[in-house]
């Protein structure tokens, strides 16, 4: 059960602290990130919503009212266009649980699993951008000069923190801790 064990504080937490970071980097590493014509787009909210849906065991985070409500906090703080995260977020979530079914929770599945997920994410937000005329990027620069950073610089984001996220899930797991 959710509401007993230590994941209702460790998730939270965790989810807000990726979506921090994810504007802190940004900040902090923006020439780096953004060196034209490349930019890579972080997206450490969507890694810790795919890694917590492997993660979660018999728990059942309510995945979905969390990734609206980071949408909410994303779309007002960060994009300007209200509804675009509220939307992709629980998206991403549905994605990753349809996924899920046809492959096994190996690193490779998931990593895979996470590859196709920012794939449909940052494609879907070029075209809701697209058309409301924020940007006039072709799809094909899109594609080279966004999306494939953006994958190098989140896959590598999966391979560092896979381990470290799937410990503090086992540990916040660990039932020997929670009282009934």
């Amino acid at each position: 059960m959710y509401r007993l064990s230590r994941l209702k504080y460790i998730f939270p937490i965790g989810l807000f602290v990726c979506l921090f970071l994810d504007g802190a980097l940004s900040h902090v590493w923006a020439p780096l990130f953004f060196s034209y014509p490349y930019s890579m787009v972080s997206e450490l909210v969507l890694l810790w919503l795919v890694l917590s849906y492997f993660f979660q065991d018999d728990i059942e985070i309510p995945l979905i009212p969390f990734a609206i409500a980071a949408g909410a906090v994303y779309d007002l703080y960060f994009s300007g266009i209200l509804g675009l995260y509220i939307f992709l977020y629980p998206l991403v979530v549905e994605i990753t649980k349809i996924l899920s079914r046809y492959f096994s929770s190996s690193f490779l599945s998931m990593i895979m699993i996470f590859f196709v997920d920012i794939v449909i994410f940052e494609t879907f937000n070029y075209w809701a951008y697209y058309l409301v005329n924020i940007t006039n990027v072709g799809f094909g620069d899109y594609l080279i000069y966004t999306l494939a950073p953006t994958l190098a610089l989140n896959l590598i984001y999966f391979v560092v923190l896979f381990w470290p996220i799937r410990a503090i899930y086992r540990w916040a797991l660990d039932d020997d801790q929670i009282k009934n």
